[in-house]
């Protein structure tokens, strides 16, 4: 345990290091509230030239190809940062001894090897997040949308309403307003969503 601990605080390793304890701290921020996990949330925009083509088409391809930008930026940097540090401590322990300068050509290819073991270990998070955003995206049109009450519902009361899409109708479990409340057959605007609670907020509004 000693002698990981010196390796790991080591001037060789301290890259590395610090880059993992950096995840480390930020999820504990994350855990007890400080902290949202979008709070280091990155985009990559590209910028067009005149004649249209992306300066960084490029990067965007490499960034892709890692996975970065399928997944939180935070996600993709834990699965970074343990590789990371795992490889270089390994390597310096195996291959170098002490010398820092080799210590420190020896972070390009341990970064590179932890680039490609980070694609791996965060590809079953692709599909994850893939099907947030589309349930972000579904959110986000049926708010504003007018909606049928099926089952009454109240502040208090969960009920339930439709929408009407162009494929089948999305049955969407419903509270109203405070001071309102709706019937079955009734129509209602819907305002926003309860992420925490998994219900629409709506109110009581008339077609003309």
């Amino acid at each position: 345990m000693n002698e990981l601990l010196q390796a790991t605080f080591s001037s060789v390793n301290l890259i590395p290091t610090a880059l993992l304890v950096f995840v480390l701290l930020y999820w504990v921020a994350v855990i007890f509230g400080f902290l949202d996990l979008d709070f280091f949330d990155v985009e990559v925009e590209a910028e067009v030239d005149a004649d249209g083509v992306s300066s960084v088409t490029w990067l965007n391809s490499v960034l892709a190809f890692f996975n970065l930008g399928k997944v939180p930026f935070m996600v993709f940097l834990t699965f970074l940062a343990l590789p990371f540090w795992a490889i270089s401590i390994l390597g310096n322990y195996y291959l170098n001894n002490d010398y820092a300068l080799l210590g420190l050509l020896y972070l390009i290819p341990s970064f590179i090897a932890a680039l490609f073991v980070s694609k791996i270990l965060t590809r079953p998070f692709v599909k994850i997040f893939a099907a947030m955003e589309i349930e972000h995206d579904s959110v986000a049109t049926i708010i504003g949308q007018v909606c049928t009450v099926i089952l009454p519902a109240n502040p208090t009361e969960l009920g339930q309403a439709t929408v009407t899409t162009k494929g089948a109708p999305l049955l969407l479990n419903v509270k109203t307003t405070e001071g309102s409340a709706v019937q079955k057959g009734e129509t209602a605007l819907v305002l926003e969503y309860n992420a925490e609670n998994k219900f629409y907020l709506i109110q009581p509004y008339q077609i003309l």
